[in-house]
């Protein structure tokens, strides 16, 4: 179903992935990273961390949780710096998510999960999101819809580099500086590390979603 790839390109999003790692010194004391000028403090980070932990500790599946999701506060930035970059694109597009659509878009991804507590189940095994944290996800996800949409972006090789295009050049243009202790960003992959993102092979083209209808 459509709209179970609207899905798929939120957990994409968050799924896990090898991370480089380097040395040195902080430019940015007490910062994980600067992107556009804007701080993400290692505080903020290392709240997010905290509150999937506290989640993955109260599940039965508890030690399977946490082993999966060992190097969980580089993965947490990366979704952190990701987002920046969602949201330039979609400013720079004149798009927006309004707290309707996102509440609209919620509820259609828990009817198709069983309800909130398997959605918020799912995403806490699969992709190390906490139960608050899940309208980021959700509204990662109508925001990446709507930019494949305006800008005519299918789910083709062709498409596919057009967004690498679209995104790298916002990655750039934020000028993005990450703290030595987490790694390095790939502007042109838009990624912490060196993997391929998924997300860009998995583009939903449901109507509904796109216009938060």
């Amino acid at each position: 179903m459509h709209r179970r790839t609207a899905l798929s390109v939120s957990a994409a999003l968050l799924a896990a992935a090898p991370l480089l790692t380097a040395c040195g010194g902080e430019a940015h004391p007490g910062a994980a990273a600067v992107v556009g000028g804007e701080r993400i403090e290692v505080s903020n980070l290392q709240a997010q961390v905290r509150d999937v932990r506290t989640a993955q500790q109260a599940s039965p599946q508890a030690a399977q949780l946490i082993q999966a999701t060992g190097d969980l506060s580089r993965e947490k930035l990366n979704v952190m710096i990701f987002d920046k970059v969602v949201d330039k694109v979609a400013a720079d597009n004149g798009i927006t998510a309004s707290r309707g659509e996102i509440q609209k878009a919620r509820g259609e991804f828990a009817e198709q999960s069983g309800g909130e507590a398997q959605l918020a189940a799912m995403l806490l095994q699969q992709q190390g999101v906490a139960p608050d944290q899940i309208d980021v996800v959700v509204r990662r996800t109508v925001l990446m819809n709507k930019i494949a949409a305006k800008l005519g972006i299918a789910n083709t090789p062709e498409g596919q580099q057009k967004l690498t295009e679209v995104f790298a050049e916002a990655s750039k243009s934020l000028d993005i500086d990450v703290n030595p202790r987490f790694g390095a960003w790939d502007e042109k992959k838009i990624q912490l590390g060196t993997y391929t993102p998924v997300w860009l092979r998995q583009i939903s083209q449901d109507p509904a979603v796109e216009a938060g209808a």
